[in-house]
């Protein structure tokens, strides 16, 4: 018996140890999120801004980015899109009607897991030159931000044209490593501890006592 309880007590390590870890890793596996755009959600400004942005909770990374800004049937995004820290900007076209617009966007998260939503705004005034655009938002259109209520799913037929990536979670690989090796950690422990207490059940056998 005296031989069978390190082999318990370093399962007990093991899996204390274990839970430790997942509960470690499962924080960092969840992605950025949107926490507000300019112009906000559902919003009216005075005129077609000269740009819209979203700003995550950390930065995105540069590839696979795009944001699509349509009203009246046609998408008004001039351009790839600008990060800068954890702000995506999307420049507009000049020459946008005023109206509703519906902004989707698409970013691959810092931990390398795609997302995407989408919102919309509405301008009471077009571009004001159709050669140079807005130039500049108005003041309303700058101050408008607020948190993004829709920043899972992009609306069908409005984003990029590849497929998109469901997003709403991403799969814990690091998590499933964690788990499979703390398994196989006390799988080896079980095994060990059977061959011992066999072990020890043959020596009894064949010394019995006089």
């Amino acid at each position: 018996m005296r031989n069978i309880r390190p082999l318990l007590a370093a399962i007990v390590a093991a899996l204390t140890f274990a839970t430790a870890v997942l509960f470690a890793a499962a924080p960092a596996s969840a992605h950025d999120v949107a926490e507000s755009t300019a112009p906000a959600n559902g919003a009216t400004v005075a005129e077609v801004p000269a740009s819209v942005s979203i700003t995550f909770s950390n930065r995105p990374l540069a590839i696979g980015s795009g944001v699509t800004v349509t009203a009246g049937g046609e998408n008004w995004a001039d351009g790839a899109v600008e990060i800068v820290d954890n702000v995506v900007t999307q420049k507009l076209r000049p020459g946008a009607p005023a109206g509703e617009f519906t902004v989707v966007w698409r970013v691959v998260s810092s931990d390398s897991h795609p997302i995407e939503g989408t919102f919309t705004f509405t301008a009471t005034a077009g571009s004001t030159t159709a050669g140079t655009g807005s130039g500049a938002a108005s003041p309303s259109a700058s101050a408008s931000s607020a948190s993004v209520p829709t920043a899972g799913t992009a609306a069908p037929g409005t984003g990029n044209n590849e497929p998109a990536t469901d997003a709403s979670q991403p799969f814990p690989w690091s998590i499933v490593g964690f788990a499979v090796v703390a398994l196989g950690l006390l799988i080896f422990l079980g095994v060990t501890a059977r061959k011992k207490l066999a072990a020890t059940g043959d020596s009894e056998g064949e010394n019995p006592a006089e």
